[in-house]
């Protein structure tokens, strides 16, 4: 294969609203490029989009006689990768063949608030039957991802839960190494369903994965948010699943991955799942971590597993130095043998030992920064998670500070740090709209340099992150566990 450049992942000026738009609305029997006109933009230029998002029932074949029928982009899930050039103006037509409105979220990406795909932050839906063009500067360059921003509820067909979800990579022109072949593999749960248990990768623990297999009782987690006594109120309903996969297929149940002796192997890597974290292993060989969320990180780390909770993205250079047959996929053996994983297979192999179970290392962000926290930001907003567990046959609550989907004003210019404190026995993965932000704090260990936009809040733990507030309009920040952000974990941040 030939020899690629991976693109150098790196910083963008900050765009500003005028750089994008969002044209109203049609109806499907409107003209294929539309003409109208949104807040004083001027008209839609005439011809094709870039890209075209078809929202529409699709069939996903897992293996032969094993088939799913869920809600996807162009007649596939995961939907086409959209390879965007870093600053150049992007138009995407979404058409929604379907019956209920809709929203493509941009996650990742520096957009404003009308095109970001947010509800909460005005974007206007996609109706049923219609249409509408989005036009924005793509931007940071890395690895992003595109999927429905609708809110589900009990509704486990719609949301995250369905098959609307796919890459993205903004593309920039420099290069820090190379690679000789270009993997995407999504990570996806499917056919959701409420249960009592919870089903969630890692163990209330902070920082410490569930036993293999085997259904970890809750144990009462140590951690800088622990409070003296335990919360014994009994649990409401989680989300379980019937079917696990990497993109469209499962374990066994398409092509293995093709590699040969000396390869150097670019994955990006994404937890698509609406409400599970993940650990992910490759038997024999070890993950060279160069970004992550799509952003370089500052110092570079072979690692045996990677851990990534819902909407985070891992990229990674494997070498390709085990000759033989090997598993890369989930270390939960339950989930893995239903279907969470790939065969990779090198030319002539020399061995066939599919599965080898990897270390238990625990996962520590603060590996990839710098040893010291960021300057001291400009103000501090602390954000206490609490949790009001539901009980039986009824929903858990969410309430940041006391309240269910707030609202918190911040300053234009203003480097803010977000200090939050997790006070449940529950691991978030918390996600800020339109802004990047540094790592600064990981349950009481400093760093610096790691910018994401997505970050997994330990059980009980502590996380910091700071980030300016250098993009105006209105910002959503949730968890990015679907459950939970329809039950009141999310927050507004509005301009002043």
């Amino acid at each position: 294969m030939k020899r690629r450049e991976f693109v150098k992942l790196g910083s963008v000026a900050v765009l500003g609203a005028s750089t994008a738009k969002l044209l109203p609305a049609t109806r499907q029997q409107a003209p294929e490029t539309p003409t109208s006109i949104s807040q004083g933009a001027p008209a839609a230029a005439p011809g094709p989009a870039d890209f075209t998002l078809r929202i529409a029932p699709v069939l996903v074949e897992f293996a032969p006689h094993r088939a799913l029928s869920t809600i996807g982009y162009n007649g596939t899930s995961p939907g086409p990768v959209l390879r965007m050039r870093a600053g150049k103006m992007t138009t995407v037509d979404v058409i929604n063949d379907t019956d209920v409105p809709e929203l493509v979220h941009w996650h990742g990406q520096l957009v404003p608030s009308e095109v970001d795909g947010s509800e909460e932050e005005g974007t206007p839906l996609v109706p049923p039957r219609g249409r509408r063009r989005y036009q924005f500067r793509p931007g940071p360059v890395g690895t992003r991802w595109y999927h429905s921003h609708a809110m589900s509820g009990t509704d486990l067909h719609r949301g995250t839960y369905s098959g609307q979800f796919g890459f993205v990579l903004v593309e920039g022109a420099n290069n820090p190494g190379r690679y000789d072949q270009e993997l995407f593999l999504a990570f996806r749960d499917w056919e959701p369903f409420f249960s009592d248990q919870d089903n969630d990768e890692e163990s209330a623990l902070p920082n410490v994965p569930e036993h293999e297999g085997v259904p970890t009782p809750r144990i009462w987690p140590t951690g800088p948010e622990a409070p003296a006594t335990p919360d014994t109120r009994p649990n409401g309903w989680e989300i379980a699943y019937r079917i696990f996969s990497i993109n469209d297929k499962l374990l066994g149940g398409g092509e293995p991955i093709r590699v040969k002796p000396g390869q150097r192997v670019l994955m990006h890597l994404l937890n698509a799942s609406a409400t599970s974290n993940r650990r992910v292993a490759f038997s024999a060989h070890k993950f060279q971590v160069v970004a992550l969320d799509g952003n370089p990180v500052p110092v570079q780390r072979a690692v045996d597993v990677l851990e990534f909770g819902p909407g985070e993205r891992i990229d990674a250079i494997v070498e390709m130095n085990q000759p033989g047959v090997w598993i890369l996929g989930t270390t939960r053996d339950s989930d893995r043998q239903k279907g969470m994983g790939v065969l990779v297979e090198y030319t002539n192999p020399k061995s066939s030992v599919p599965w080898l179970p990897p270390p238990t290392t625990p996962w520590d962000y603060t590996i990839f920064g710098n040893p010291v926290a960021p300057k001291a930001p400009d103000q501090t907003i602390e954000m206490i998670v609490e949790g009001d567990k539901g009980g039986p046959g009824r929903f858990n609550q969410w309430k940041i500070n006391g309240q269910q989907n707030p609202e918190i004003a911040i300053n234009p210019g203003v480097r803010y740090r977000l200090l939050l404190r997790n006070r449940s026995d529950d691991s978030h993965p918390v996600h800020l709209h339109r802004h990047l932000f540094e790592l600064a704090e990981f349950n009481g260990k400093p760093t610096s340099g790691i910018m994401k936009d997505t970050v997994v809040m330990p059980a009980y733990g502590r996380v910091a992150l700071d980030f300016v507030a250098d993009q105006p309009g209105l910002t959503l920040f949730h968890c990015h566990n679907q459950l939970h952000m329809d039950f009141g974990f999310k927050a507004l941040f509005r301009y002043t």
